[in-house]
């Protein structure tokens, strides 16, 4: 996950935090291939036929790191971890008004007896798991952290180690019980 020089994309994240807005026109070029990568993984996991595609799930991105005006970039690695929370809050946002247009409005009421079988639904998977993280990060916010960057941010055990400043293993450690827990906890909701 390293296309651009590393050192230049923080230099920029840096000049963009403190108000230097051309740093974030020369920040995208290099960045955005590696958004596309990181989107492209969230999309690949939503399934055929997802309504949002990469393209419009970055530019979502770009427009609230936009936003929010400045930051303390801390580093390329920091910045990809944000911009993978973003998406997740983007996709599951989009999971959660998906689903509650599918409760009300226009739709027909239909008998149990007289409905097709009733399937799990991806957005609530998303939405299940979201829910699961956000209980775990209240725990235990470094396993809570690790999950996002891996599973949601596409970064490995050492990116992680480095963003959250803990030694590879110790996020090798906490991934393992964090998959664990939210495995519980996803199959007792």
């Amino acid at each position: 996950m390293e296309s651009g020089s590393s050192h230049e994309i923080s230099r920029l994240l840096r000049s963009w935090g403190e108000g230097d807005a051309s740093a974030l026109d020369a920040l995208m070029p290099l960045v955005y291939d590696e958004l596309h990568q990181l989107a492209h993984h969230y999309m690949r996991q939503e399934g055929r036929g997802h309504i949002l595609q990469t393209t419009a799930v970055i530019h979502e991105v770009f427009l609230r790191l936009v936003r929010s005006k400045s930051a303390d970039w801390e580093d390329r690695t920091h910045f990809f971890g944000i911009c993978a929370r973003l998406m997740r809050q983007i996709l599951v946002d989009f999971a959660r008004r998906e689903r509650a247009q599918k409760r009300g409005g226009d739709v027909v009421l239909v008998k149990l007896e007289d409905a097709p079988e009733i399937s799990a639904e991806r957005d609530t998977d998303l939405i299940a798991l979201d829910e699961a993280l956000t209980s775990l990060t209240r725990l235990d916010e470094r396993r809570g952290m690790i999950v996002e960057l891996r599973f949601f941010g596409g970064l490995t055990v050492n990116e992680t180690a480095e963003v959250l400043r803990v030694s590879p293993d110790t996020v090798t450690q906490d991934w393992r019980l964090a998959r664990i827990w939210l495995l519980k906890e996803m199959s007792n909701g």
